[in-house]
């Protein structure tokens, strides 16, 4: 008993110091956020709240525009998501549930694509935007992220855990495909969409180089540049207005993560959904 108690304190300890380790960056930034130049760079560095939280927020917000990033970013990141898991689930729902010439090769050809990051296409799918002319527009940042081999695979193996007597009641019940899909495969998937929801979001709200090259005017600009563009307007680089913009930038994704973190949580423990 007494042995089972220590061994519990032990493993609580050590998941304490390793949220604190992976938290430490944050809880810096945080710290310096609040700090005046001087405080920042004082030897020995200071890990109290320093006195400028307010100045620092304030400029940080103002100096590059930060509010409208933030709706660009949010624009963004849920016309992807909407556009992502939508054409995820039916490509998921085709693999799974029909038969057609070349299915294994085409599903082949879509796992490939994972071999291809955007920095390594980033070139010929820029002439393919600018050919369009989708440049410094919603569309030429949202559509490039619509496929996604990820999403298509983790909801074909979503898919493949759905009893197939669902499939045969539901014809049974004269449900077509399309009904089955909605009534049936949908509500079962939630908590998978739900995570890819989660994962989306944050994969597109740390996007910098595709927009970057993808727009022109400030108006279109996201808030990884956003960053960028504190540290560029700063010649001493006043890392307290940055870092302030940093926490600023991080909140979004964090309300999305708490919002979905049930969903979250349950889009990888398949077995656990019936």
């Amino acid at each position: 008993m007494k042995q089972t108690r220590i061994k519990k304190i032990g493993i609580h300890l050590l998941l304490i110091a390793s949220v604190l380790i992976i938290s430490l960056p944050v809880i810096l930034a945080l710290i310096i956020s609040t700090q005046t130049e001087a405080q920042v760079l004082s030897y020995p560095p200071g890990l109290v709240p320093g006195t400028n939280m307010v100045n620092n927020y304030v400029s940080a917000w103002n100096s590059v525009n930060l509010g409208r990033m933030i709706i660009n970013s949010t624009i963004i990141a849920f016309g992807v998501i909407i556009g992502k898991v939508t054409m995820s689930l039916l490509a998921a729902f085709a693999f799974t549930h029909f038969e057609f010439k070349g299915k294994n090769v085409l599903f082949g050809i879509i796992l490939v694509t994972l071999l291809l990051p955007v920095p390594v296409r980033i070139v010929a799918l820029f002439d393919v935007i600018r050919s369009m002319h989708w440049i410094d527009t919603y569309a030429g940042l949202i559509i490039p992220f619509w496929a996604s081999a990820t999403s298509i695979f983790i909801l074909i193996q979503r898919f493949k855990t759905v009893p197939s007597e669902l499939i045969d009641a539901s014809k049974m019940d004269g449900c077509t495909p399309m009904q089955y899909f909605f009534k049936v495969l949908m509500p079962l998937t939630k908590s998978t969409i739900g995570a890819l929801v989660v994962i989306n979001f944050i994969y597109i709200w740390n996007q910098y180089l595709w927009p970057l090259m993808a727009t022109n005017s400030k108006e279109m600009r996201v808030v990884q540049v956003g960053i960028k563009m504190l540290m560029s307007t700063e010649s001493t680089n006043n890392w307290g207005i940055i870092m302030a913009g940093v926490i600023i930038t991080m909140i979004p994704p964090l309300l999305v993560f708490i919002i979905m973190q049930e969903s979250f949580m349950k889009g990888f423990a398949l077995q656990s959904e019936k």
